[in-house]
This record gives C-alpha cells, structure tokens and sequence, in this order.
C-alpha cells in the first residue's frame, strides 16, 4: 500500500531509532510478499514515486561472454519515501546447468535522512516479484479481462511469479501452457503449480512445440535469454497480449520484427528503447518508429496513455526493469517488516 500522511512520522521515528541494520531472509521476504498486494502497492505508488526517486542508468558491467554485473542505485529525499536504495545483482545464464539461478544479488537500503544502513535483502527474490508484477500490472491495462489461455515460455525461476501475476491480474485466464527447449522442465513446472492447489480451476501443461500452442494464448508471457526469435508474430492470435521479459541487451529477442510490427508497444520505461533487443533491432529496421511506442507503464497507471482499444488489437508490452520498482518492493518489504 502507498506510505499515508498518518505513517510518514512513524517511518521516519523507526528509521531514526535504528541502532543496526536488519537483514531480511528470502524466507521472511516470502511471507510478507504477494503479488496481488506488490501489483497493488505499485498501481498506488509508481505516479508519485516516478516523480521523487533519482535513478541513475544502471551500469552494466560485463564479466565474460555470458555473464555480467549490474549496479541500480536510486534515491529520493521525499519524507514520504525517506530512502536510498542499491541493487547489485549478478547474471550468469550458465547456472540453470548448475541447478542455480541465472540472476542472483543483494539490495540494500539506507536513510536518505541520515545515510543510516536500515536493510539488506535477497534482490534474487525481490527481482523476481518485482518483474513479475511489472509484467501482470501491465497486463491490466493491456490484456483482454476475458483472457482464458496464457502461453509461458521459459520454466526458469521467473516462469512461475508471472504466471501467478497473471493469473493475479486476469482472474479469467483457465489454463496455462508452459514451453521451454527442455520439456521436461516445463511439464515438471506444469506438475508443481497443478499440485499446489493454489489455482483452483486452472489447468497447466507443458509442452515442447512454442509454434504449435503460442496461437492460443490470450497472453504470451517470455522470459528466456533467447539471442534468436522464439515467438513469431504471424502466430499470433487477434487480441493477444505479449508480455517481453527476458531481454534486457541488444543481442538479445524473445520475438521476430512481425510481432513487433503488429501489435501496438507499451515499455515499463524508456531505457527499454535502448536495451531491447527486439526494440533496438526494430528502430534500426524501420519496423517501428520512436514515436509510434504507446506509451510507458507510469502513463498507463495515470491515465495519460490508454492501453488496450479493441478485442482484436495485439498489445505488446517490453520491460528492462528499473530501480523505481526495485526501491518500492525494497520499501513495501521493509516497512511491513519493521511494523511487524
């Protein structure tokens, strides 16, 4: 929920009396997290917090070929977001052969009123709430309410969060198709969400053919690091809503010019314009111009941009991420463990 005029005082008076930072678990970090509640916290918070926070562009550092490191500091001297926040984060793709996830970190979060240490947090966990409820936020404004199937491709550790997010977001999506090169890991995904009784009334399989299923999906949610088109925009069905996660570089495309040159783009923010591979790839081919994007998620929330037009319209939606989102989650995960 959004910081009120009436907790403002006790946010700054606990900040104020804190002697030692505190380290939140991935464990406790789960219990206080849902993505219901991080999708909500960020539709009331994103309009003010997009204003007030000062976000740096990230650095990227690469480490090899494969693997890099990301900094994502952002600040804000605002009573009603009293903090600085940083994120290091590690990618090493290489790790799924290693049982490990591919992007792991730490986010730390100081006083912006004292430059106190107040919290460190697993950002590995944080990342993967925050992401996914970037994508089922979007996917209010952006996909049909009447939406029944949703194709995920990729069963990595991000597959499962936006499913919940999307199932969070569209109480109507029935089933769920999950593709991965791997079919295995995909139908093992499949199994776990179908065994934890969670989803009442909602159907998962996996499947090993993308070309085969992705032209039943209401919304197509990627999340890979596929250097090479994996869906094809001639596949997609009238109104269908594509959610773009995995690529965050220019070598990097989840989908083929024509996905882009159908559907109308919506970002998260605007470095999406200048490290999507599927968007940088498609400026510099004339597929799409600049100015023919739809609009960023902060302008879809205030009503400044409007979102989805028609049933038959297909939406696009790219997110990089940014340190708005990763300081609100940080935020929502540290005050509601200090009132605990």
């Amino acid at each position: 929920m959004a910081t009120t005029t009436a907790n403002k005082d006790e946010i700054i008076s606990t900040i104020a009396s804190s002697s030692s930072p505190v380290f939140i678990s991935t464990e406790t970090l789960c219990t206080i997290l849902t993505h219901h509640t991080l999708m909500n916290h960020f539709q009331s918070t994103l309009p003010k917090a997009s204003t007030i926070l000062q976000t740096p562009i990230r650095q990227h550092h690469s480490l090899s070929p494969s693997s890099s490191l990301l900094l994502m500091p952002s600040w804000s001297s605002s009573s009603s977001l009293p903090y600085i926040g940083v994120k290091l984060v590690t990618h090493f793709p290489q790790n799924s052969s290693l049982n490990l996830p591919g992007v792991q970190g730490s986010y730390v979060l100081f006083s912006s009123t004292t430059g106190q240490t107040l919290a460190s947090m697993d950002s590995t966990e944080l990342t993967l709430y925050r992401t996914s409820c970037v994508s089922g936020l979007a996917s209010k404004y952006l996909a049909r309410h009447d939406s029944e199937i949703l194709v995920m491709v990729g069963a990595g550790s991000l597959a499962p969060h936006l499913i919940k997010a999307h199932l969070s977001a569209i109480p109507s999506l029935r089933k769920v198709i999950i593709w991965n090169r791997t079919v295995e890991k995909a139908t093992t995904l499949a199994n776990k969400l179908s065994q934890s009784g969670e989803f009442g009334g909602v159907r998962f399989e996996g499947c090993g053919c993308l070309d085969e299923v992705v032209g039943f999906g209401d919304i197509v949610s990627c999340a890979t690091n596929s250097e090479t088109p994996l869906v094809k925009g001639e596949r997609l069905k009238g109104g269908a809503h594509l959610d773009l996660v995995g690529s965050f570089k220019n070598s990097m495309m989840e989908c083929d010019d024509e996905a882009i040159r159908r559907g109308k783009v919506f970002v998260d923010n605007e470095t999406a314009l200048v490290e999507a591979g599927e968007l940088v790839g498609a400026f510099e081919r004339g597929v799409i111009k600049k100015d023919e994007i739809g609009g960023s998620l902060v302008e879809l929330v205030r009503g400044e941009k409007v979102g989805r037009i028609s049933s038959e319209q297909i939406t696009v939606f790219k997110s990089v991420g940014s340190a708005v989102v990763d300081m609100l989650a940080a935020q929502l995960v540290y005050e509601t463990y200090t009132r605990s």
